[in-house]
């Protein structure tokens, strides 16, 4: 065989696959850092900015459930879930899940924008979704790691 014609390993073909966030060089390094920084963040965002106004029931966010007409009931489960997002972001096994699901919640907030607030801050919830969407792809990976959990535990059961 040539040098040119050798044949693809399967360790070789998981080189070309991987995540830049996953590589083990300087630049993956600095791309892990990064996304966990950039994920800090948003669980800082989305448990003390948007989560804690509504679990403590700050006027602002009354006013904005009442007019929407979901009331307490809806401000507290929209910020326990806000809560749970922010916090799942920062759980290995979660942060893809976690991801996905906050951006559904953002799907949400924008419609609410739109058809509520005369779309008053409509891209918010859109620019949110960049950095969800990056992280939800980026650690994909714990996706599959959390269903093995989850076959794991059901096999036991």
């Amino acid at each position: 065989m040539s040098e040119t014609t050798a044949p693809v390993t399967a360790a070789a073909s998981l080189e070309g696959s991987r995540v830049i966030a996953e590589s083990p060089t300087a630049r993956g390094r600095r791309a892990r850092i990064a996304l966990r920084v950039l994920q800090v963040v948003l669980a800082l965002f989305y448990v003390v900015a948007s989560a804690l106004p509504k679990l403590i029931a700050l006027p602002a966010a009354v006013e904005s459930f009442d007019r929407m007409g979901w009331g307490s009931a809806g401000m507290y489960t929209i910020g326990a879930l806000e809560l749970a997002g922010g916090i799942a972001l920062l759980i290995p096994v979660l942060q893809s899940v976690a991801a996905v699901a906050l951006s559904g919640l953002m799907v949400g907030a924008f419609v609410v924008q739109l058809t509520c607030f005369d779309g008053e801050n409509a891209a918010t919830p859109l620019i949110l979704m960049i950095p969800l969407a990056l992280i939800a792809w980026a650690r994909r990976r714990h996706t599959a790691d959390l269903l093995r959990l989850l076959r794991l535990a059901r096999r036991r059961a």
